[in-house]
């Protein structure tokens, strides 16, 4: 096993050595300072390859031996178990022992492989820090927010050097209202249709419904609207939309199957806009598809809104986007904004999955708690708040450590490639 010794003033040079000398794979042993700058072990891959090809052999006690050892003494011969098996289960408990010692030492080498790089990672971030202090205040901020790693990076990464912080919050929040698409308009009250609300339950599907209804039947007349439930599973779920339907003066109907389905929209094709207020499932149940599949064979075209809780996490939102998304999404309304500590994680999952908004909601008054979309209000009222003194809110060292992991500098591939139409006006 041929073990290199590399040299450097810094670290990133080592490392350059042993990439050009050994490859991509090569395995780092260790690292340290020198006076003469920093000192990496290596070893090449190949080498590595072979320690575990060929295993340190065992050694082997002869037959005649053992007879003497018995001979001597009972209790010696209990410390010897091994040679009462046969040759050949000798050699496999001997190859397993080394192949298990070999992919210990493996495993160790990656773990300090592992941690050389996020080192490496962290002084590259704090070096960064030093370097452009006002891009990392604008980092900071839209972390605060609540935005992505992966999108606040990205957005960055564009903005222009020199400017000082307000410039660069300035440009960072046209950015933000360049890539998120937003309906600034009653466009569905105005055009009218069917709507479909989907999600996962208790995002604020029924009220929601109720309204869109109460703004159509302001603009348009009680006549001009339908009301539709699909939610016969949750105890009084249908009641609830029907009592908003008895105070609005509209009819509400539920839904069983596709050809009730198909047939209701049949005998409404005159009414200005039609609302269908769907059980609302996990996003992780196979349900979901046959929810979809109601809304896209009932021979109409019906228009799916996905409701969003602003008070729910990343992960989860793009799980539900994702859930949703594979048969299309017409447009989305993000709901329990006065929930949410900060808006930016819901518009986060907006911008990057590219989707369109309608409508945000912040409350249970109908129809009072629903607005069109703003870009330039809902960024305005999230750089504006501060987060103050939280928990959650990351220290200078946590901030570094953090966003230099793995974990946060690779993105996932969904992430990656919702970001690659991401522009700048």
């Amino acid at each position: 096993m041929k073990v290199k010794r590399y040299i450097a003033p810094t670290s990133k040079e080592a490392l350059r050595q042993v990439k050009d000398e050994l490859g991509v794979d090569a395995v780092i042993l260790s690292n340290r300072k020198t006076k003469d700058g920093v000192e990496i072990m290596a070893l090449a891959d190949s080498e590595m390859s072979s320690l575990v090809e060929t295993p340190p052999a065992v050694p082997h006690i002869p037959q005649y031996e053992h007879h003497r050892a018995l001979d001597t003494t009972e209790s010696y011969s209990k410390l010897l178990p091994l040679t009462h098996e046969p040759a050949e289960t000798q050699k496999v408990s001997s190859d397993v022992m080394s192949a298990s010692l070999a992919h210990d030492i493996i495993a160790e080498i990656h773990a300090m492989k592992s941690t050389l790089e996020d080192q490496l990672a962290t002084v590259a971030w704090g070096n960064f820090t030093q370097r452009r202090p006002e891009k990392m205040k604008i980092l900071r901020a839209m972390l605060d927010a609540g935005f992505s790693p992966l999108l606040s990076r990205r957005l960055v990464d564009k903005l222009t050097a020199d400017f000082d912080y307000e410039q660069s919050l300035k440009q960072a929040m046209s950015a933000l209202a360049f890539n998120l698409h937003t309906v600034a308009s009653d466009e569905m009250v105005e055009k009218g249709g069917v709507y479909a609300l989907i999600g996962p339950t208790g995002v604020g599907k029924t009220t929601t419904t109720a309204k869109l209804a109460a703004r159509c039947v302001i603009r348009h007349g009680a006549d001009k609207v339908a009301l539709l439930t699909t939610d016969s599973y949750r105890i009084g779920g249908h009641e609830q939309l029907r009592i908003y339907g008895q105070l609005l003066g509209v009819p509400v109907r539920t839904i069983k199957d596709t050809d009730d389905l198909q047939l209701t929209l049949s005998e409404l094709k005159n009414k200005h806009m039609v609302l269908i207020d769907t059980v609302g499932m996990s996003q992780r149940d196979h349900m979901v598809a046959q929810q979809i599949a109601m809304l896209s064979n009932c021979g109409t075209d019906v228009k799916r809104m996905l409701v969003l809780s602003a008070a729910s996490n990343g992960k989860t939102l793009d799980e539900v986007i994702s859930a949703y998304q594979k048969n299309g999404i017409y447009g989305c309304i993000i709901t329990k904004v006065d929930e949410a500590a900060s808006l930016g994680v819901a518009l986060d999952a907006v911008i990057r999955r590219k989707l369109m908004l309608h409508y945000v909601a912040n409350g249970q008054k109908v129809p009072e708690d629903i607005h069109a979309a703003n870009p330039r209000y809902l960024l305005h009222r999230i750089f504006k708040s501060s987060p103050g003194d939280s928990a959650f809110t990351l220290q200078d060292a946590e901030f570094a450590l953090i966003m230099a992991s793995k974990n946060s500098a690779e993105p996932s591939r969904t992430g990656e490639k919702s970001l690659a139409g991401f522009n700048y006006d």
